[in-house]
């Protein structure tokens, strides 16, 4: 039975035919089924903000990053069309100030504009000040999926439930947190102008002197197929040491 696929990336074509041997079908302009990114990880994220909620498959782009024979596209490919690839539902984070919004998989991050001044903020968890005032680049907010990228270069930790509040270069003695994924974070700037992002969305939120920012988890999911095998250790460890300078395969 065919499947109404949007394949997005930078390389395409180098997937096309192997799409077509599995009757994975270009859906045009319609709602597809699922959507097969070939890229890396930004492209994965940017395909879940074009289109939430549908049926995710992540494949790396092998120009790029060269894969494990375990994770090479055309294999990865022939179990999703026979449907024996687990589905993750990644929860997802949001950002709410006044009425604008941003969404995020990985983290949402409060940094100062202004690359030479901190930024001077408020804390609040669940409600209760949590600190009255912290100095410093500002807040990461991130999930369990997210706690290896920014929180970690932080925080040096990553954990595997709930939610993660990370400080960064922040001048006094503040706790980096494991929240409980019910959990509400709210930041009031004090002083200075902070910018709010979203994983890579070019969309931002600017927040000024006496505005607040909440971030929580939501019941908002992202499934993506056979994240495991997109994560895979092996794959990573390939591309880190067999790639030269210039990106491209040896």
């Amino acid at each position: 039975m065919s499947m109404k696929i949007k394949l997005l990336g930078k390389n395409p074509d180098n997937i096309r035919k192997i799409l077509a041997r599995f009757d994975l079908i270009d859906c045009g302009s319609e709602t597809p089924e699922a959507v097969i990114t070939y890229g890396g990880d930004g492209a994965l994220l940017g395909a879940e903000r074009e289109f939430p909620g549908i049926l995710k498959l992540p494949l790396r782009d092998a120009e790029t990053a060269p894969t494990c024979a375990e994770h090479e596209a055309e294999k990865v490919i022939r179990q999703f069309a026979a449907g024996n690839l687990p589905v993750v539902h990644l929860p997802k984070l949001c950002a709410v100030s006044a009425d604008k919004k941003l969404w995020a998989i990985n983290d949402l991050v409060l940094h100062t504009r202004d690359y030479t001044s901190a930024l001077r903020y408020r804390v609040f968890i669940d409600g209760e000040l949590y600190a009255q005032e912290v100095v410093g680049d500002g807040v990461c907010f991130a999930g369990v999926h997210g706690s290896s990228a920014y929180y970690r270069s932080i925080t040096r930790g990553i954990f595997r439930t709930g939610v993660g509040v990370a400080f960064s270069n922040s001048t006094e003695v503040v706790d980096h947190l494991v929240l409980p994924e019910t959990s509400t974070v709210a930041v009031q700037i004090l002083r200075g102008t902070g910018v709010v992002m979203a994983d890579n969305d070019p969309e931002k939120i600017e927040l000024h002197e006496g505005e607040k920012i909440i971030f929580s988890q939501t019941e908002e999911k992202a499934l993506i197929c056979n994240l495991a095998g997109f994560m895979c250790p092996e794959c990573r460890y390939l591309r880190h040491h067999l790639l030269p300078l210039n990106g491209k395969r040896k």
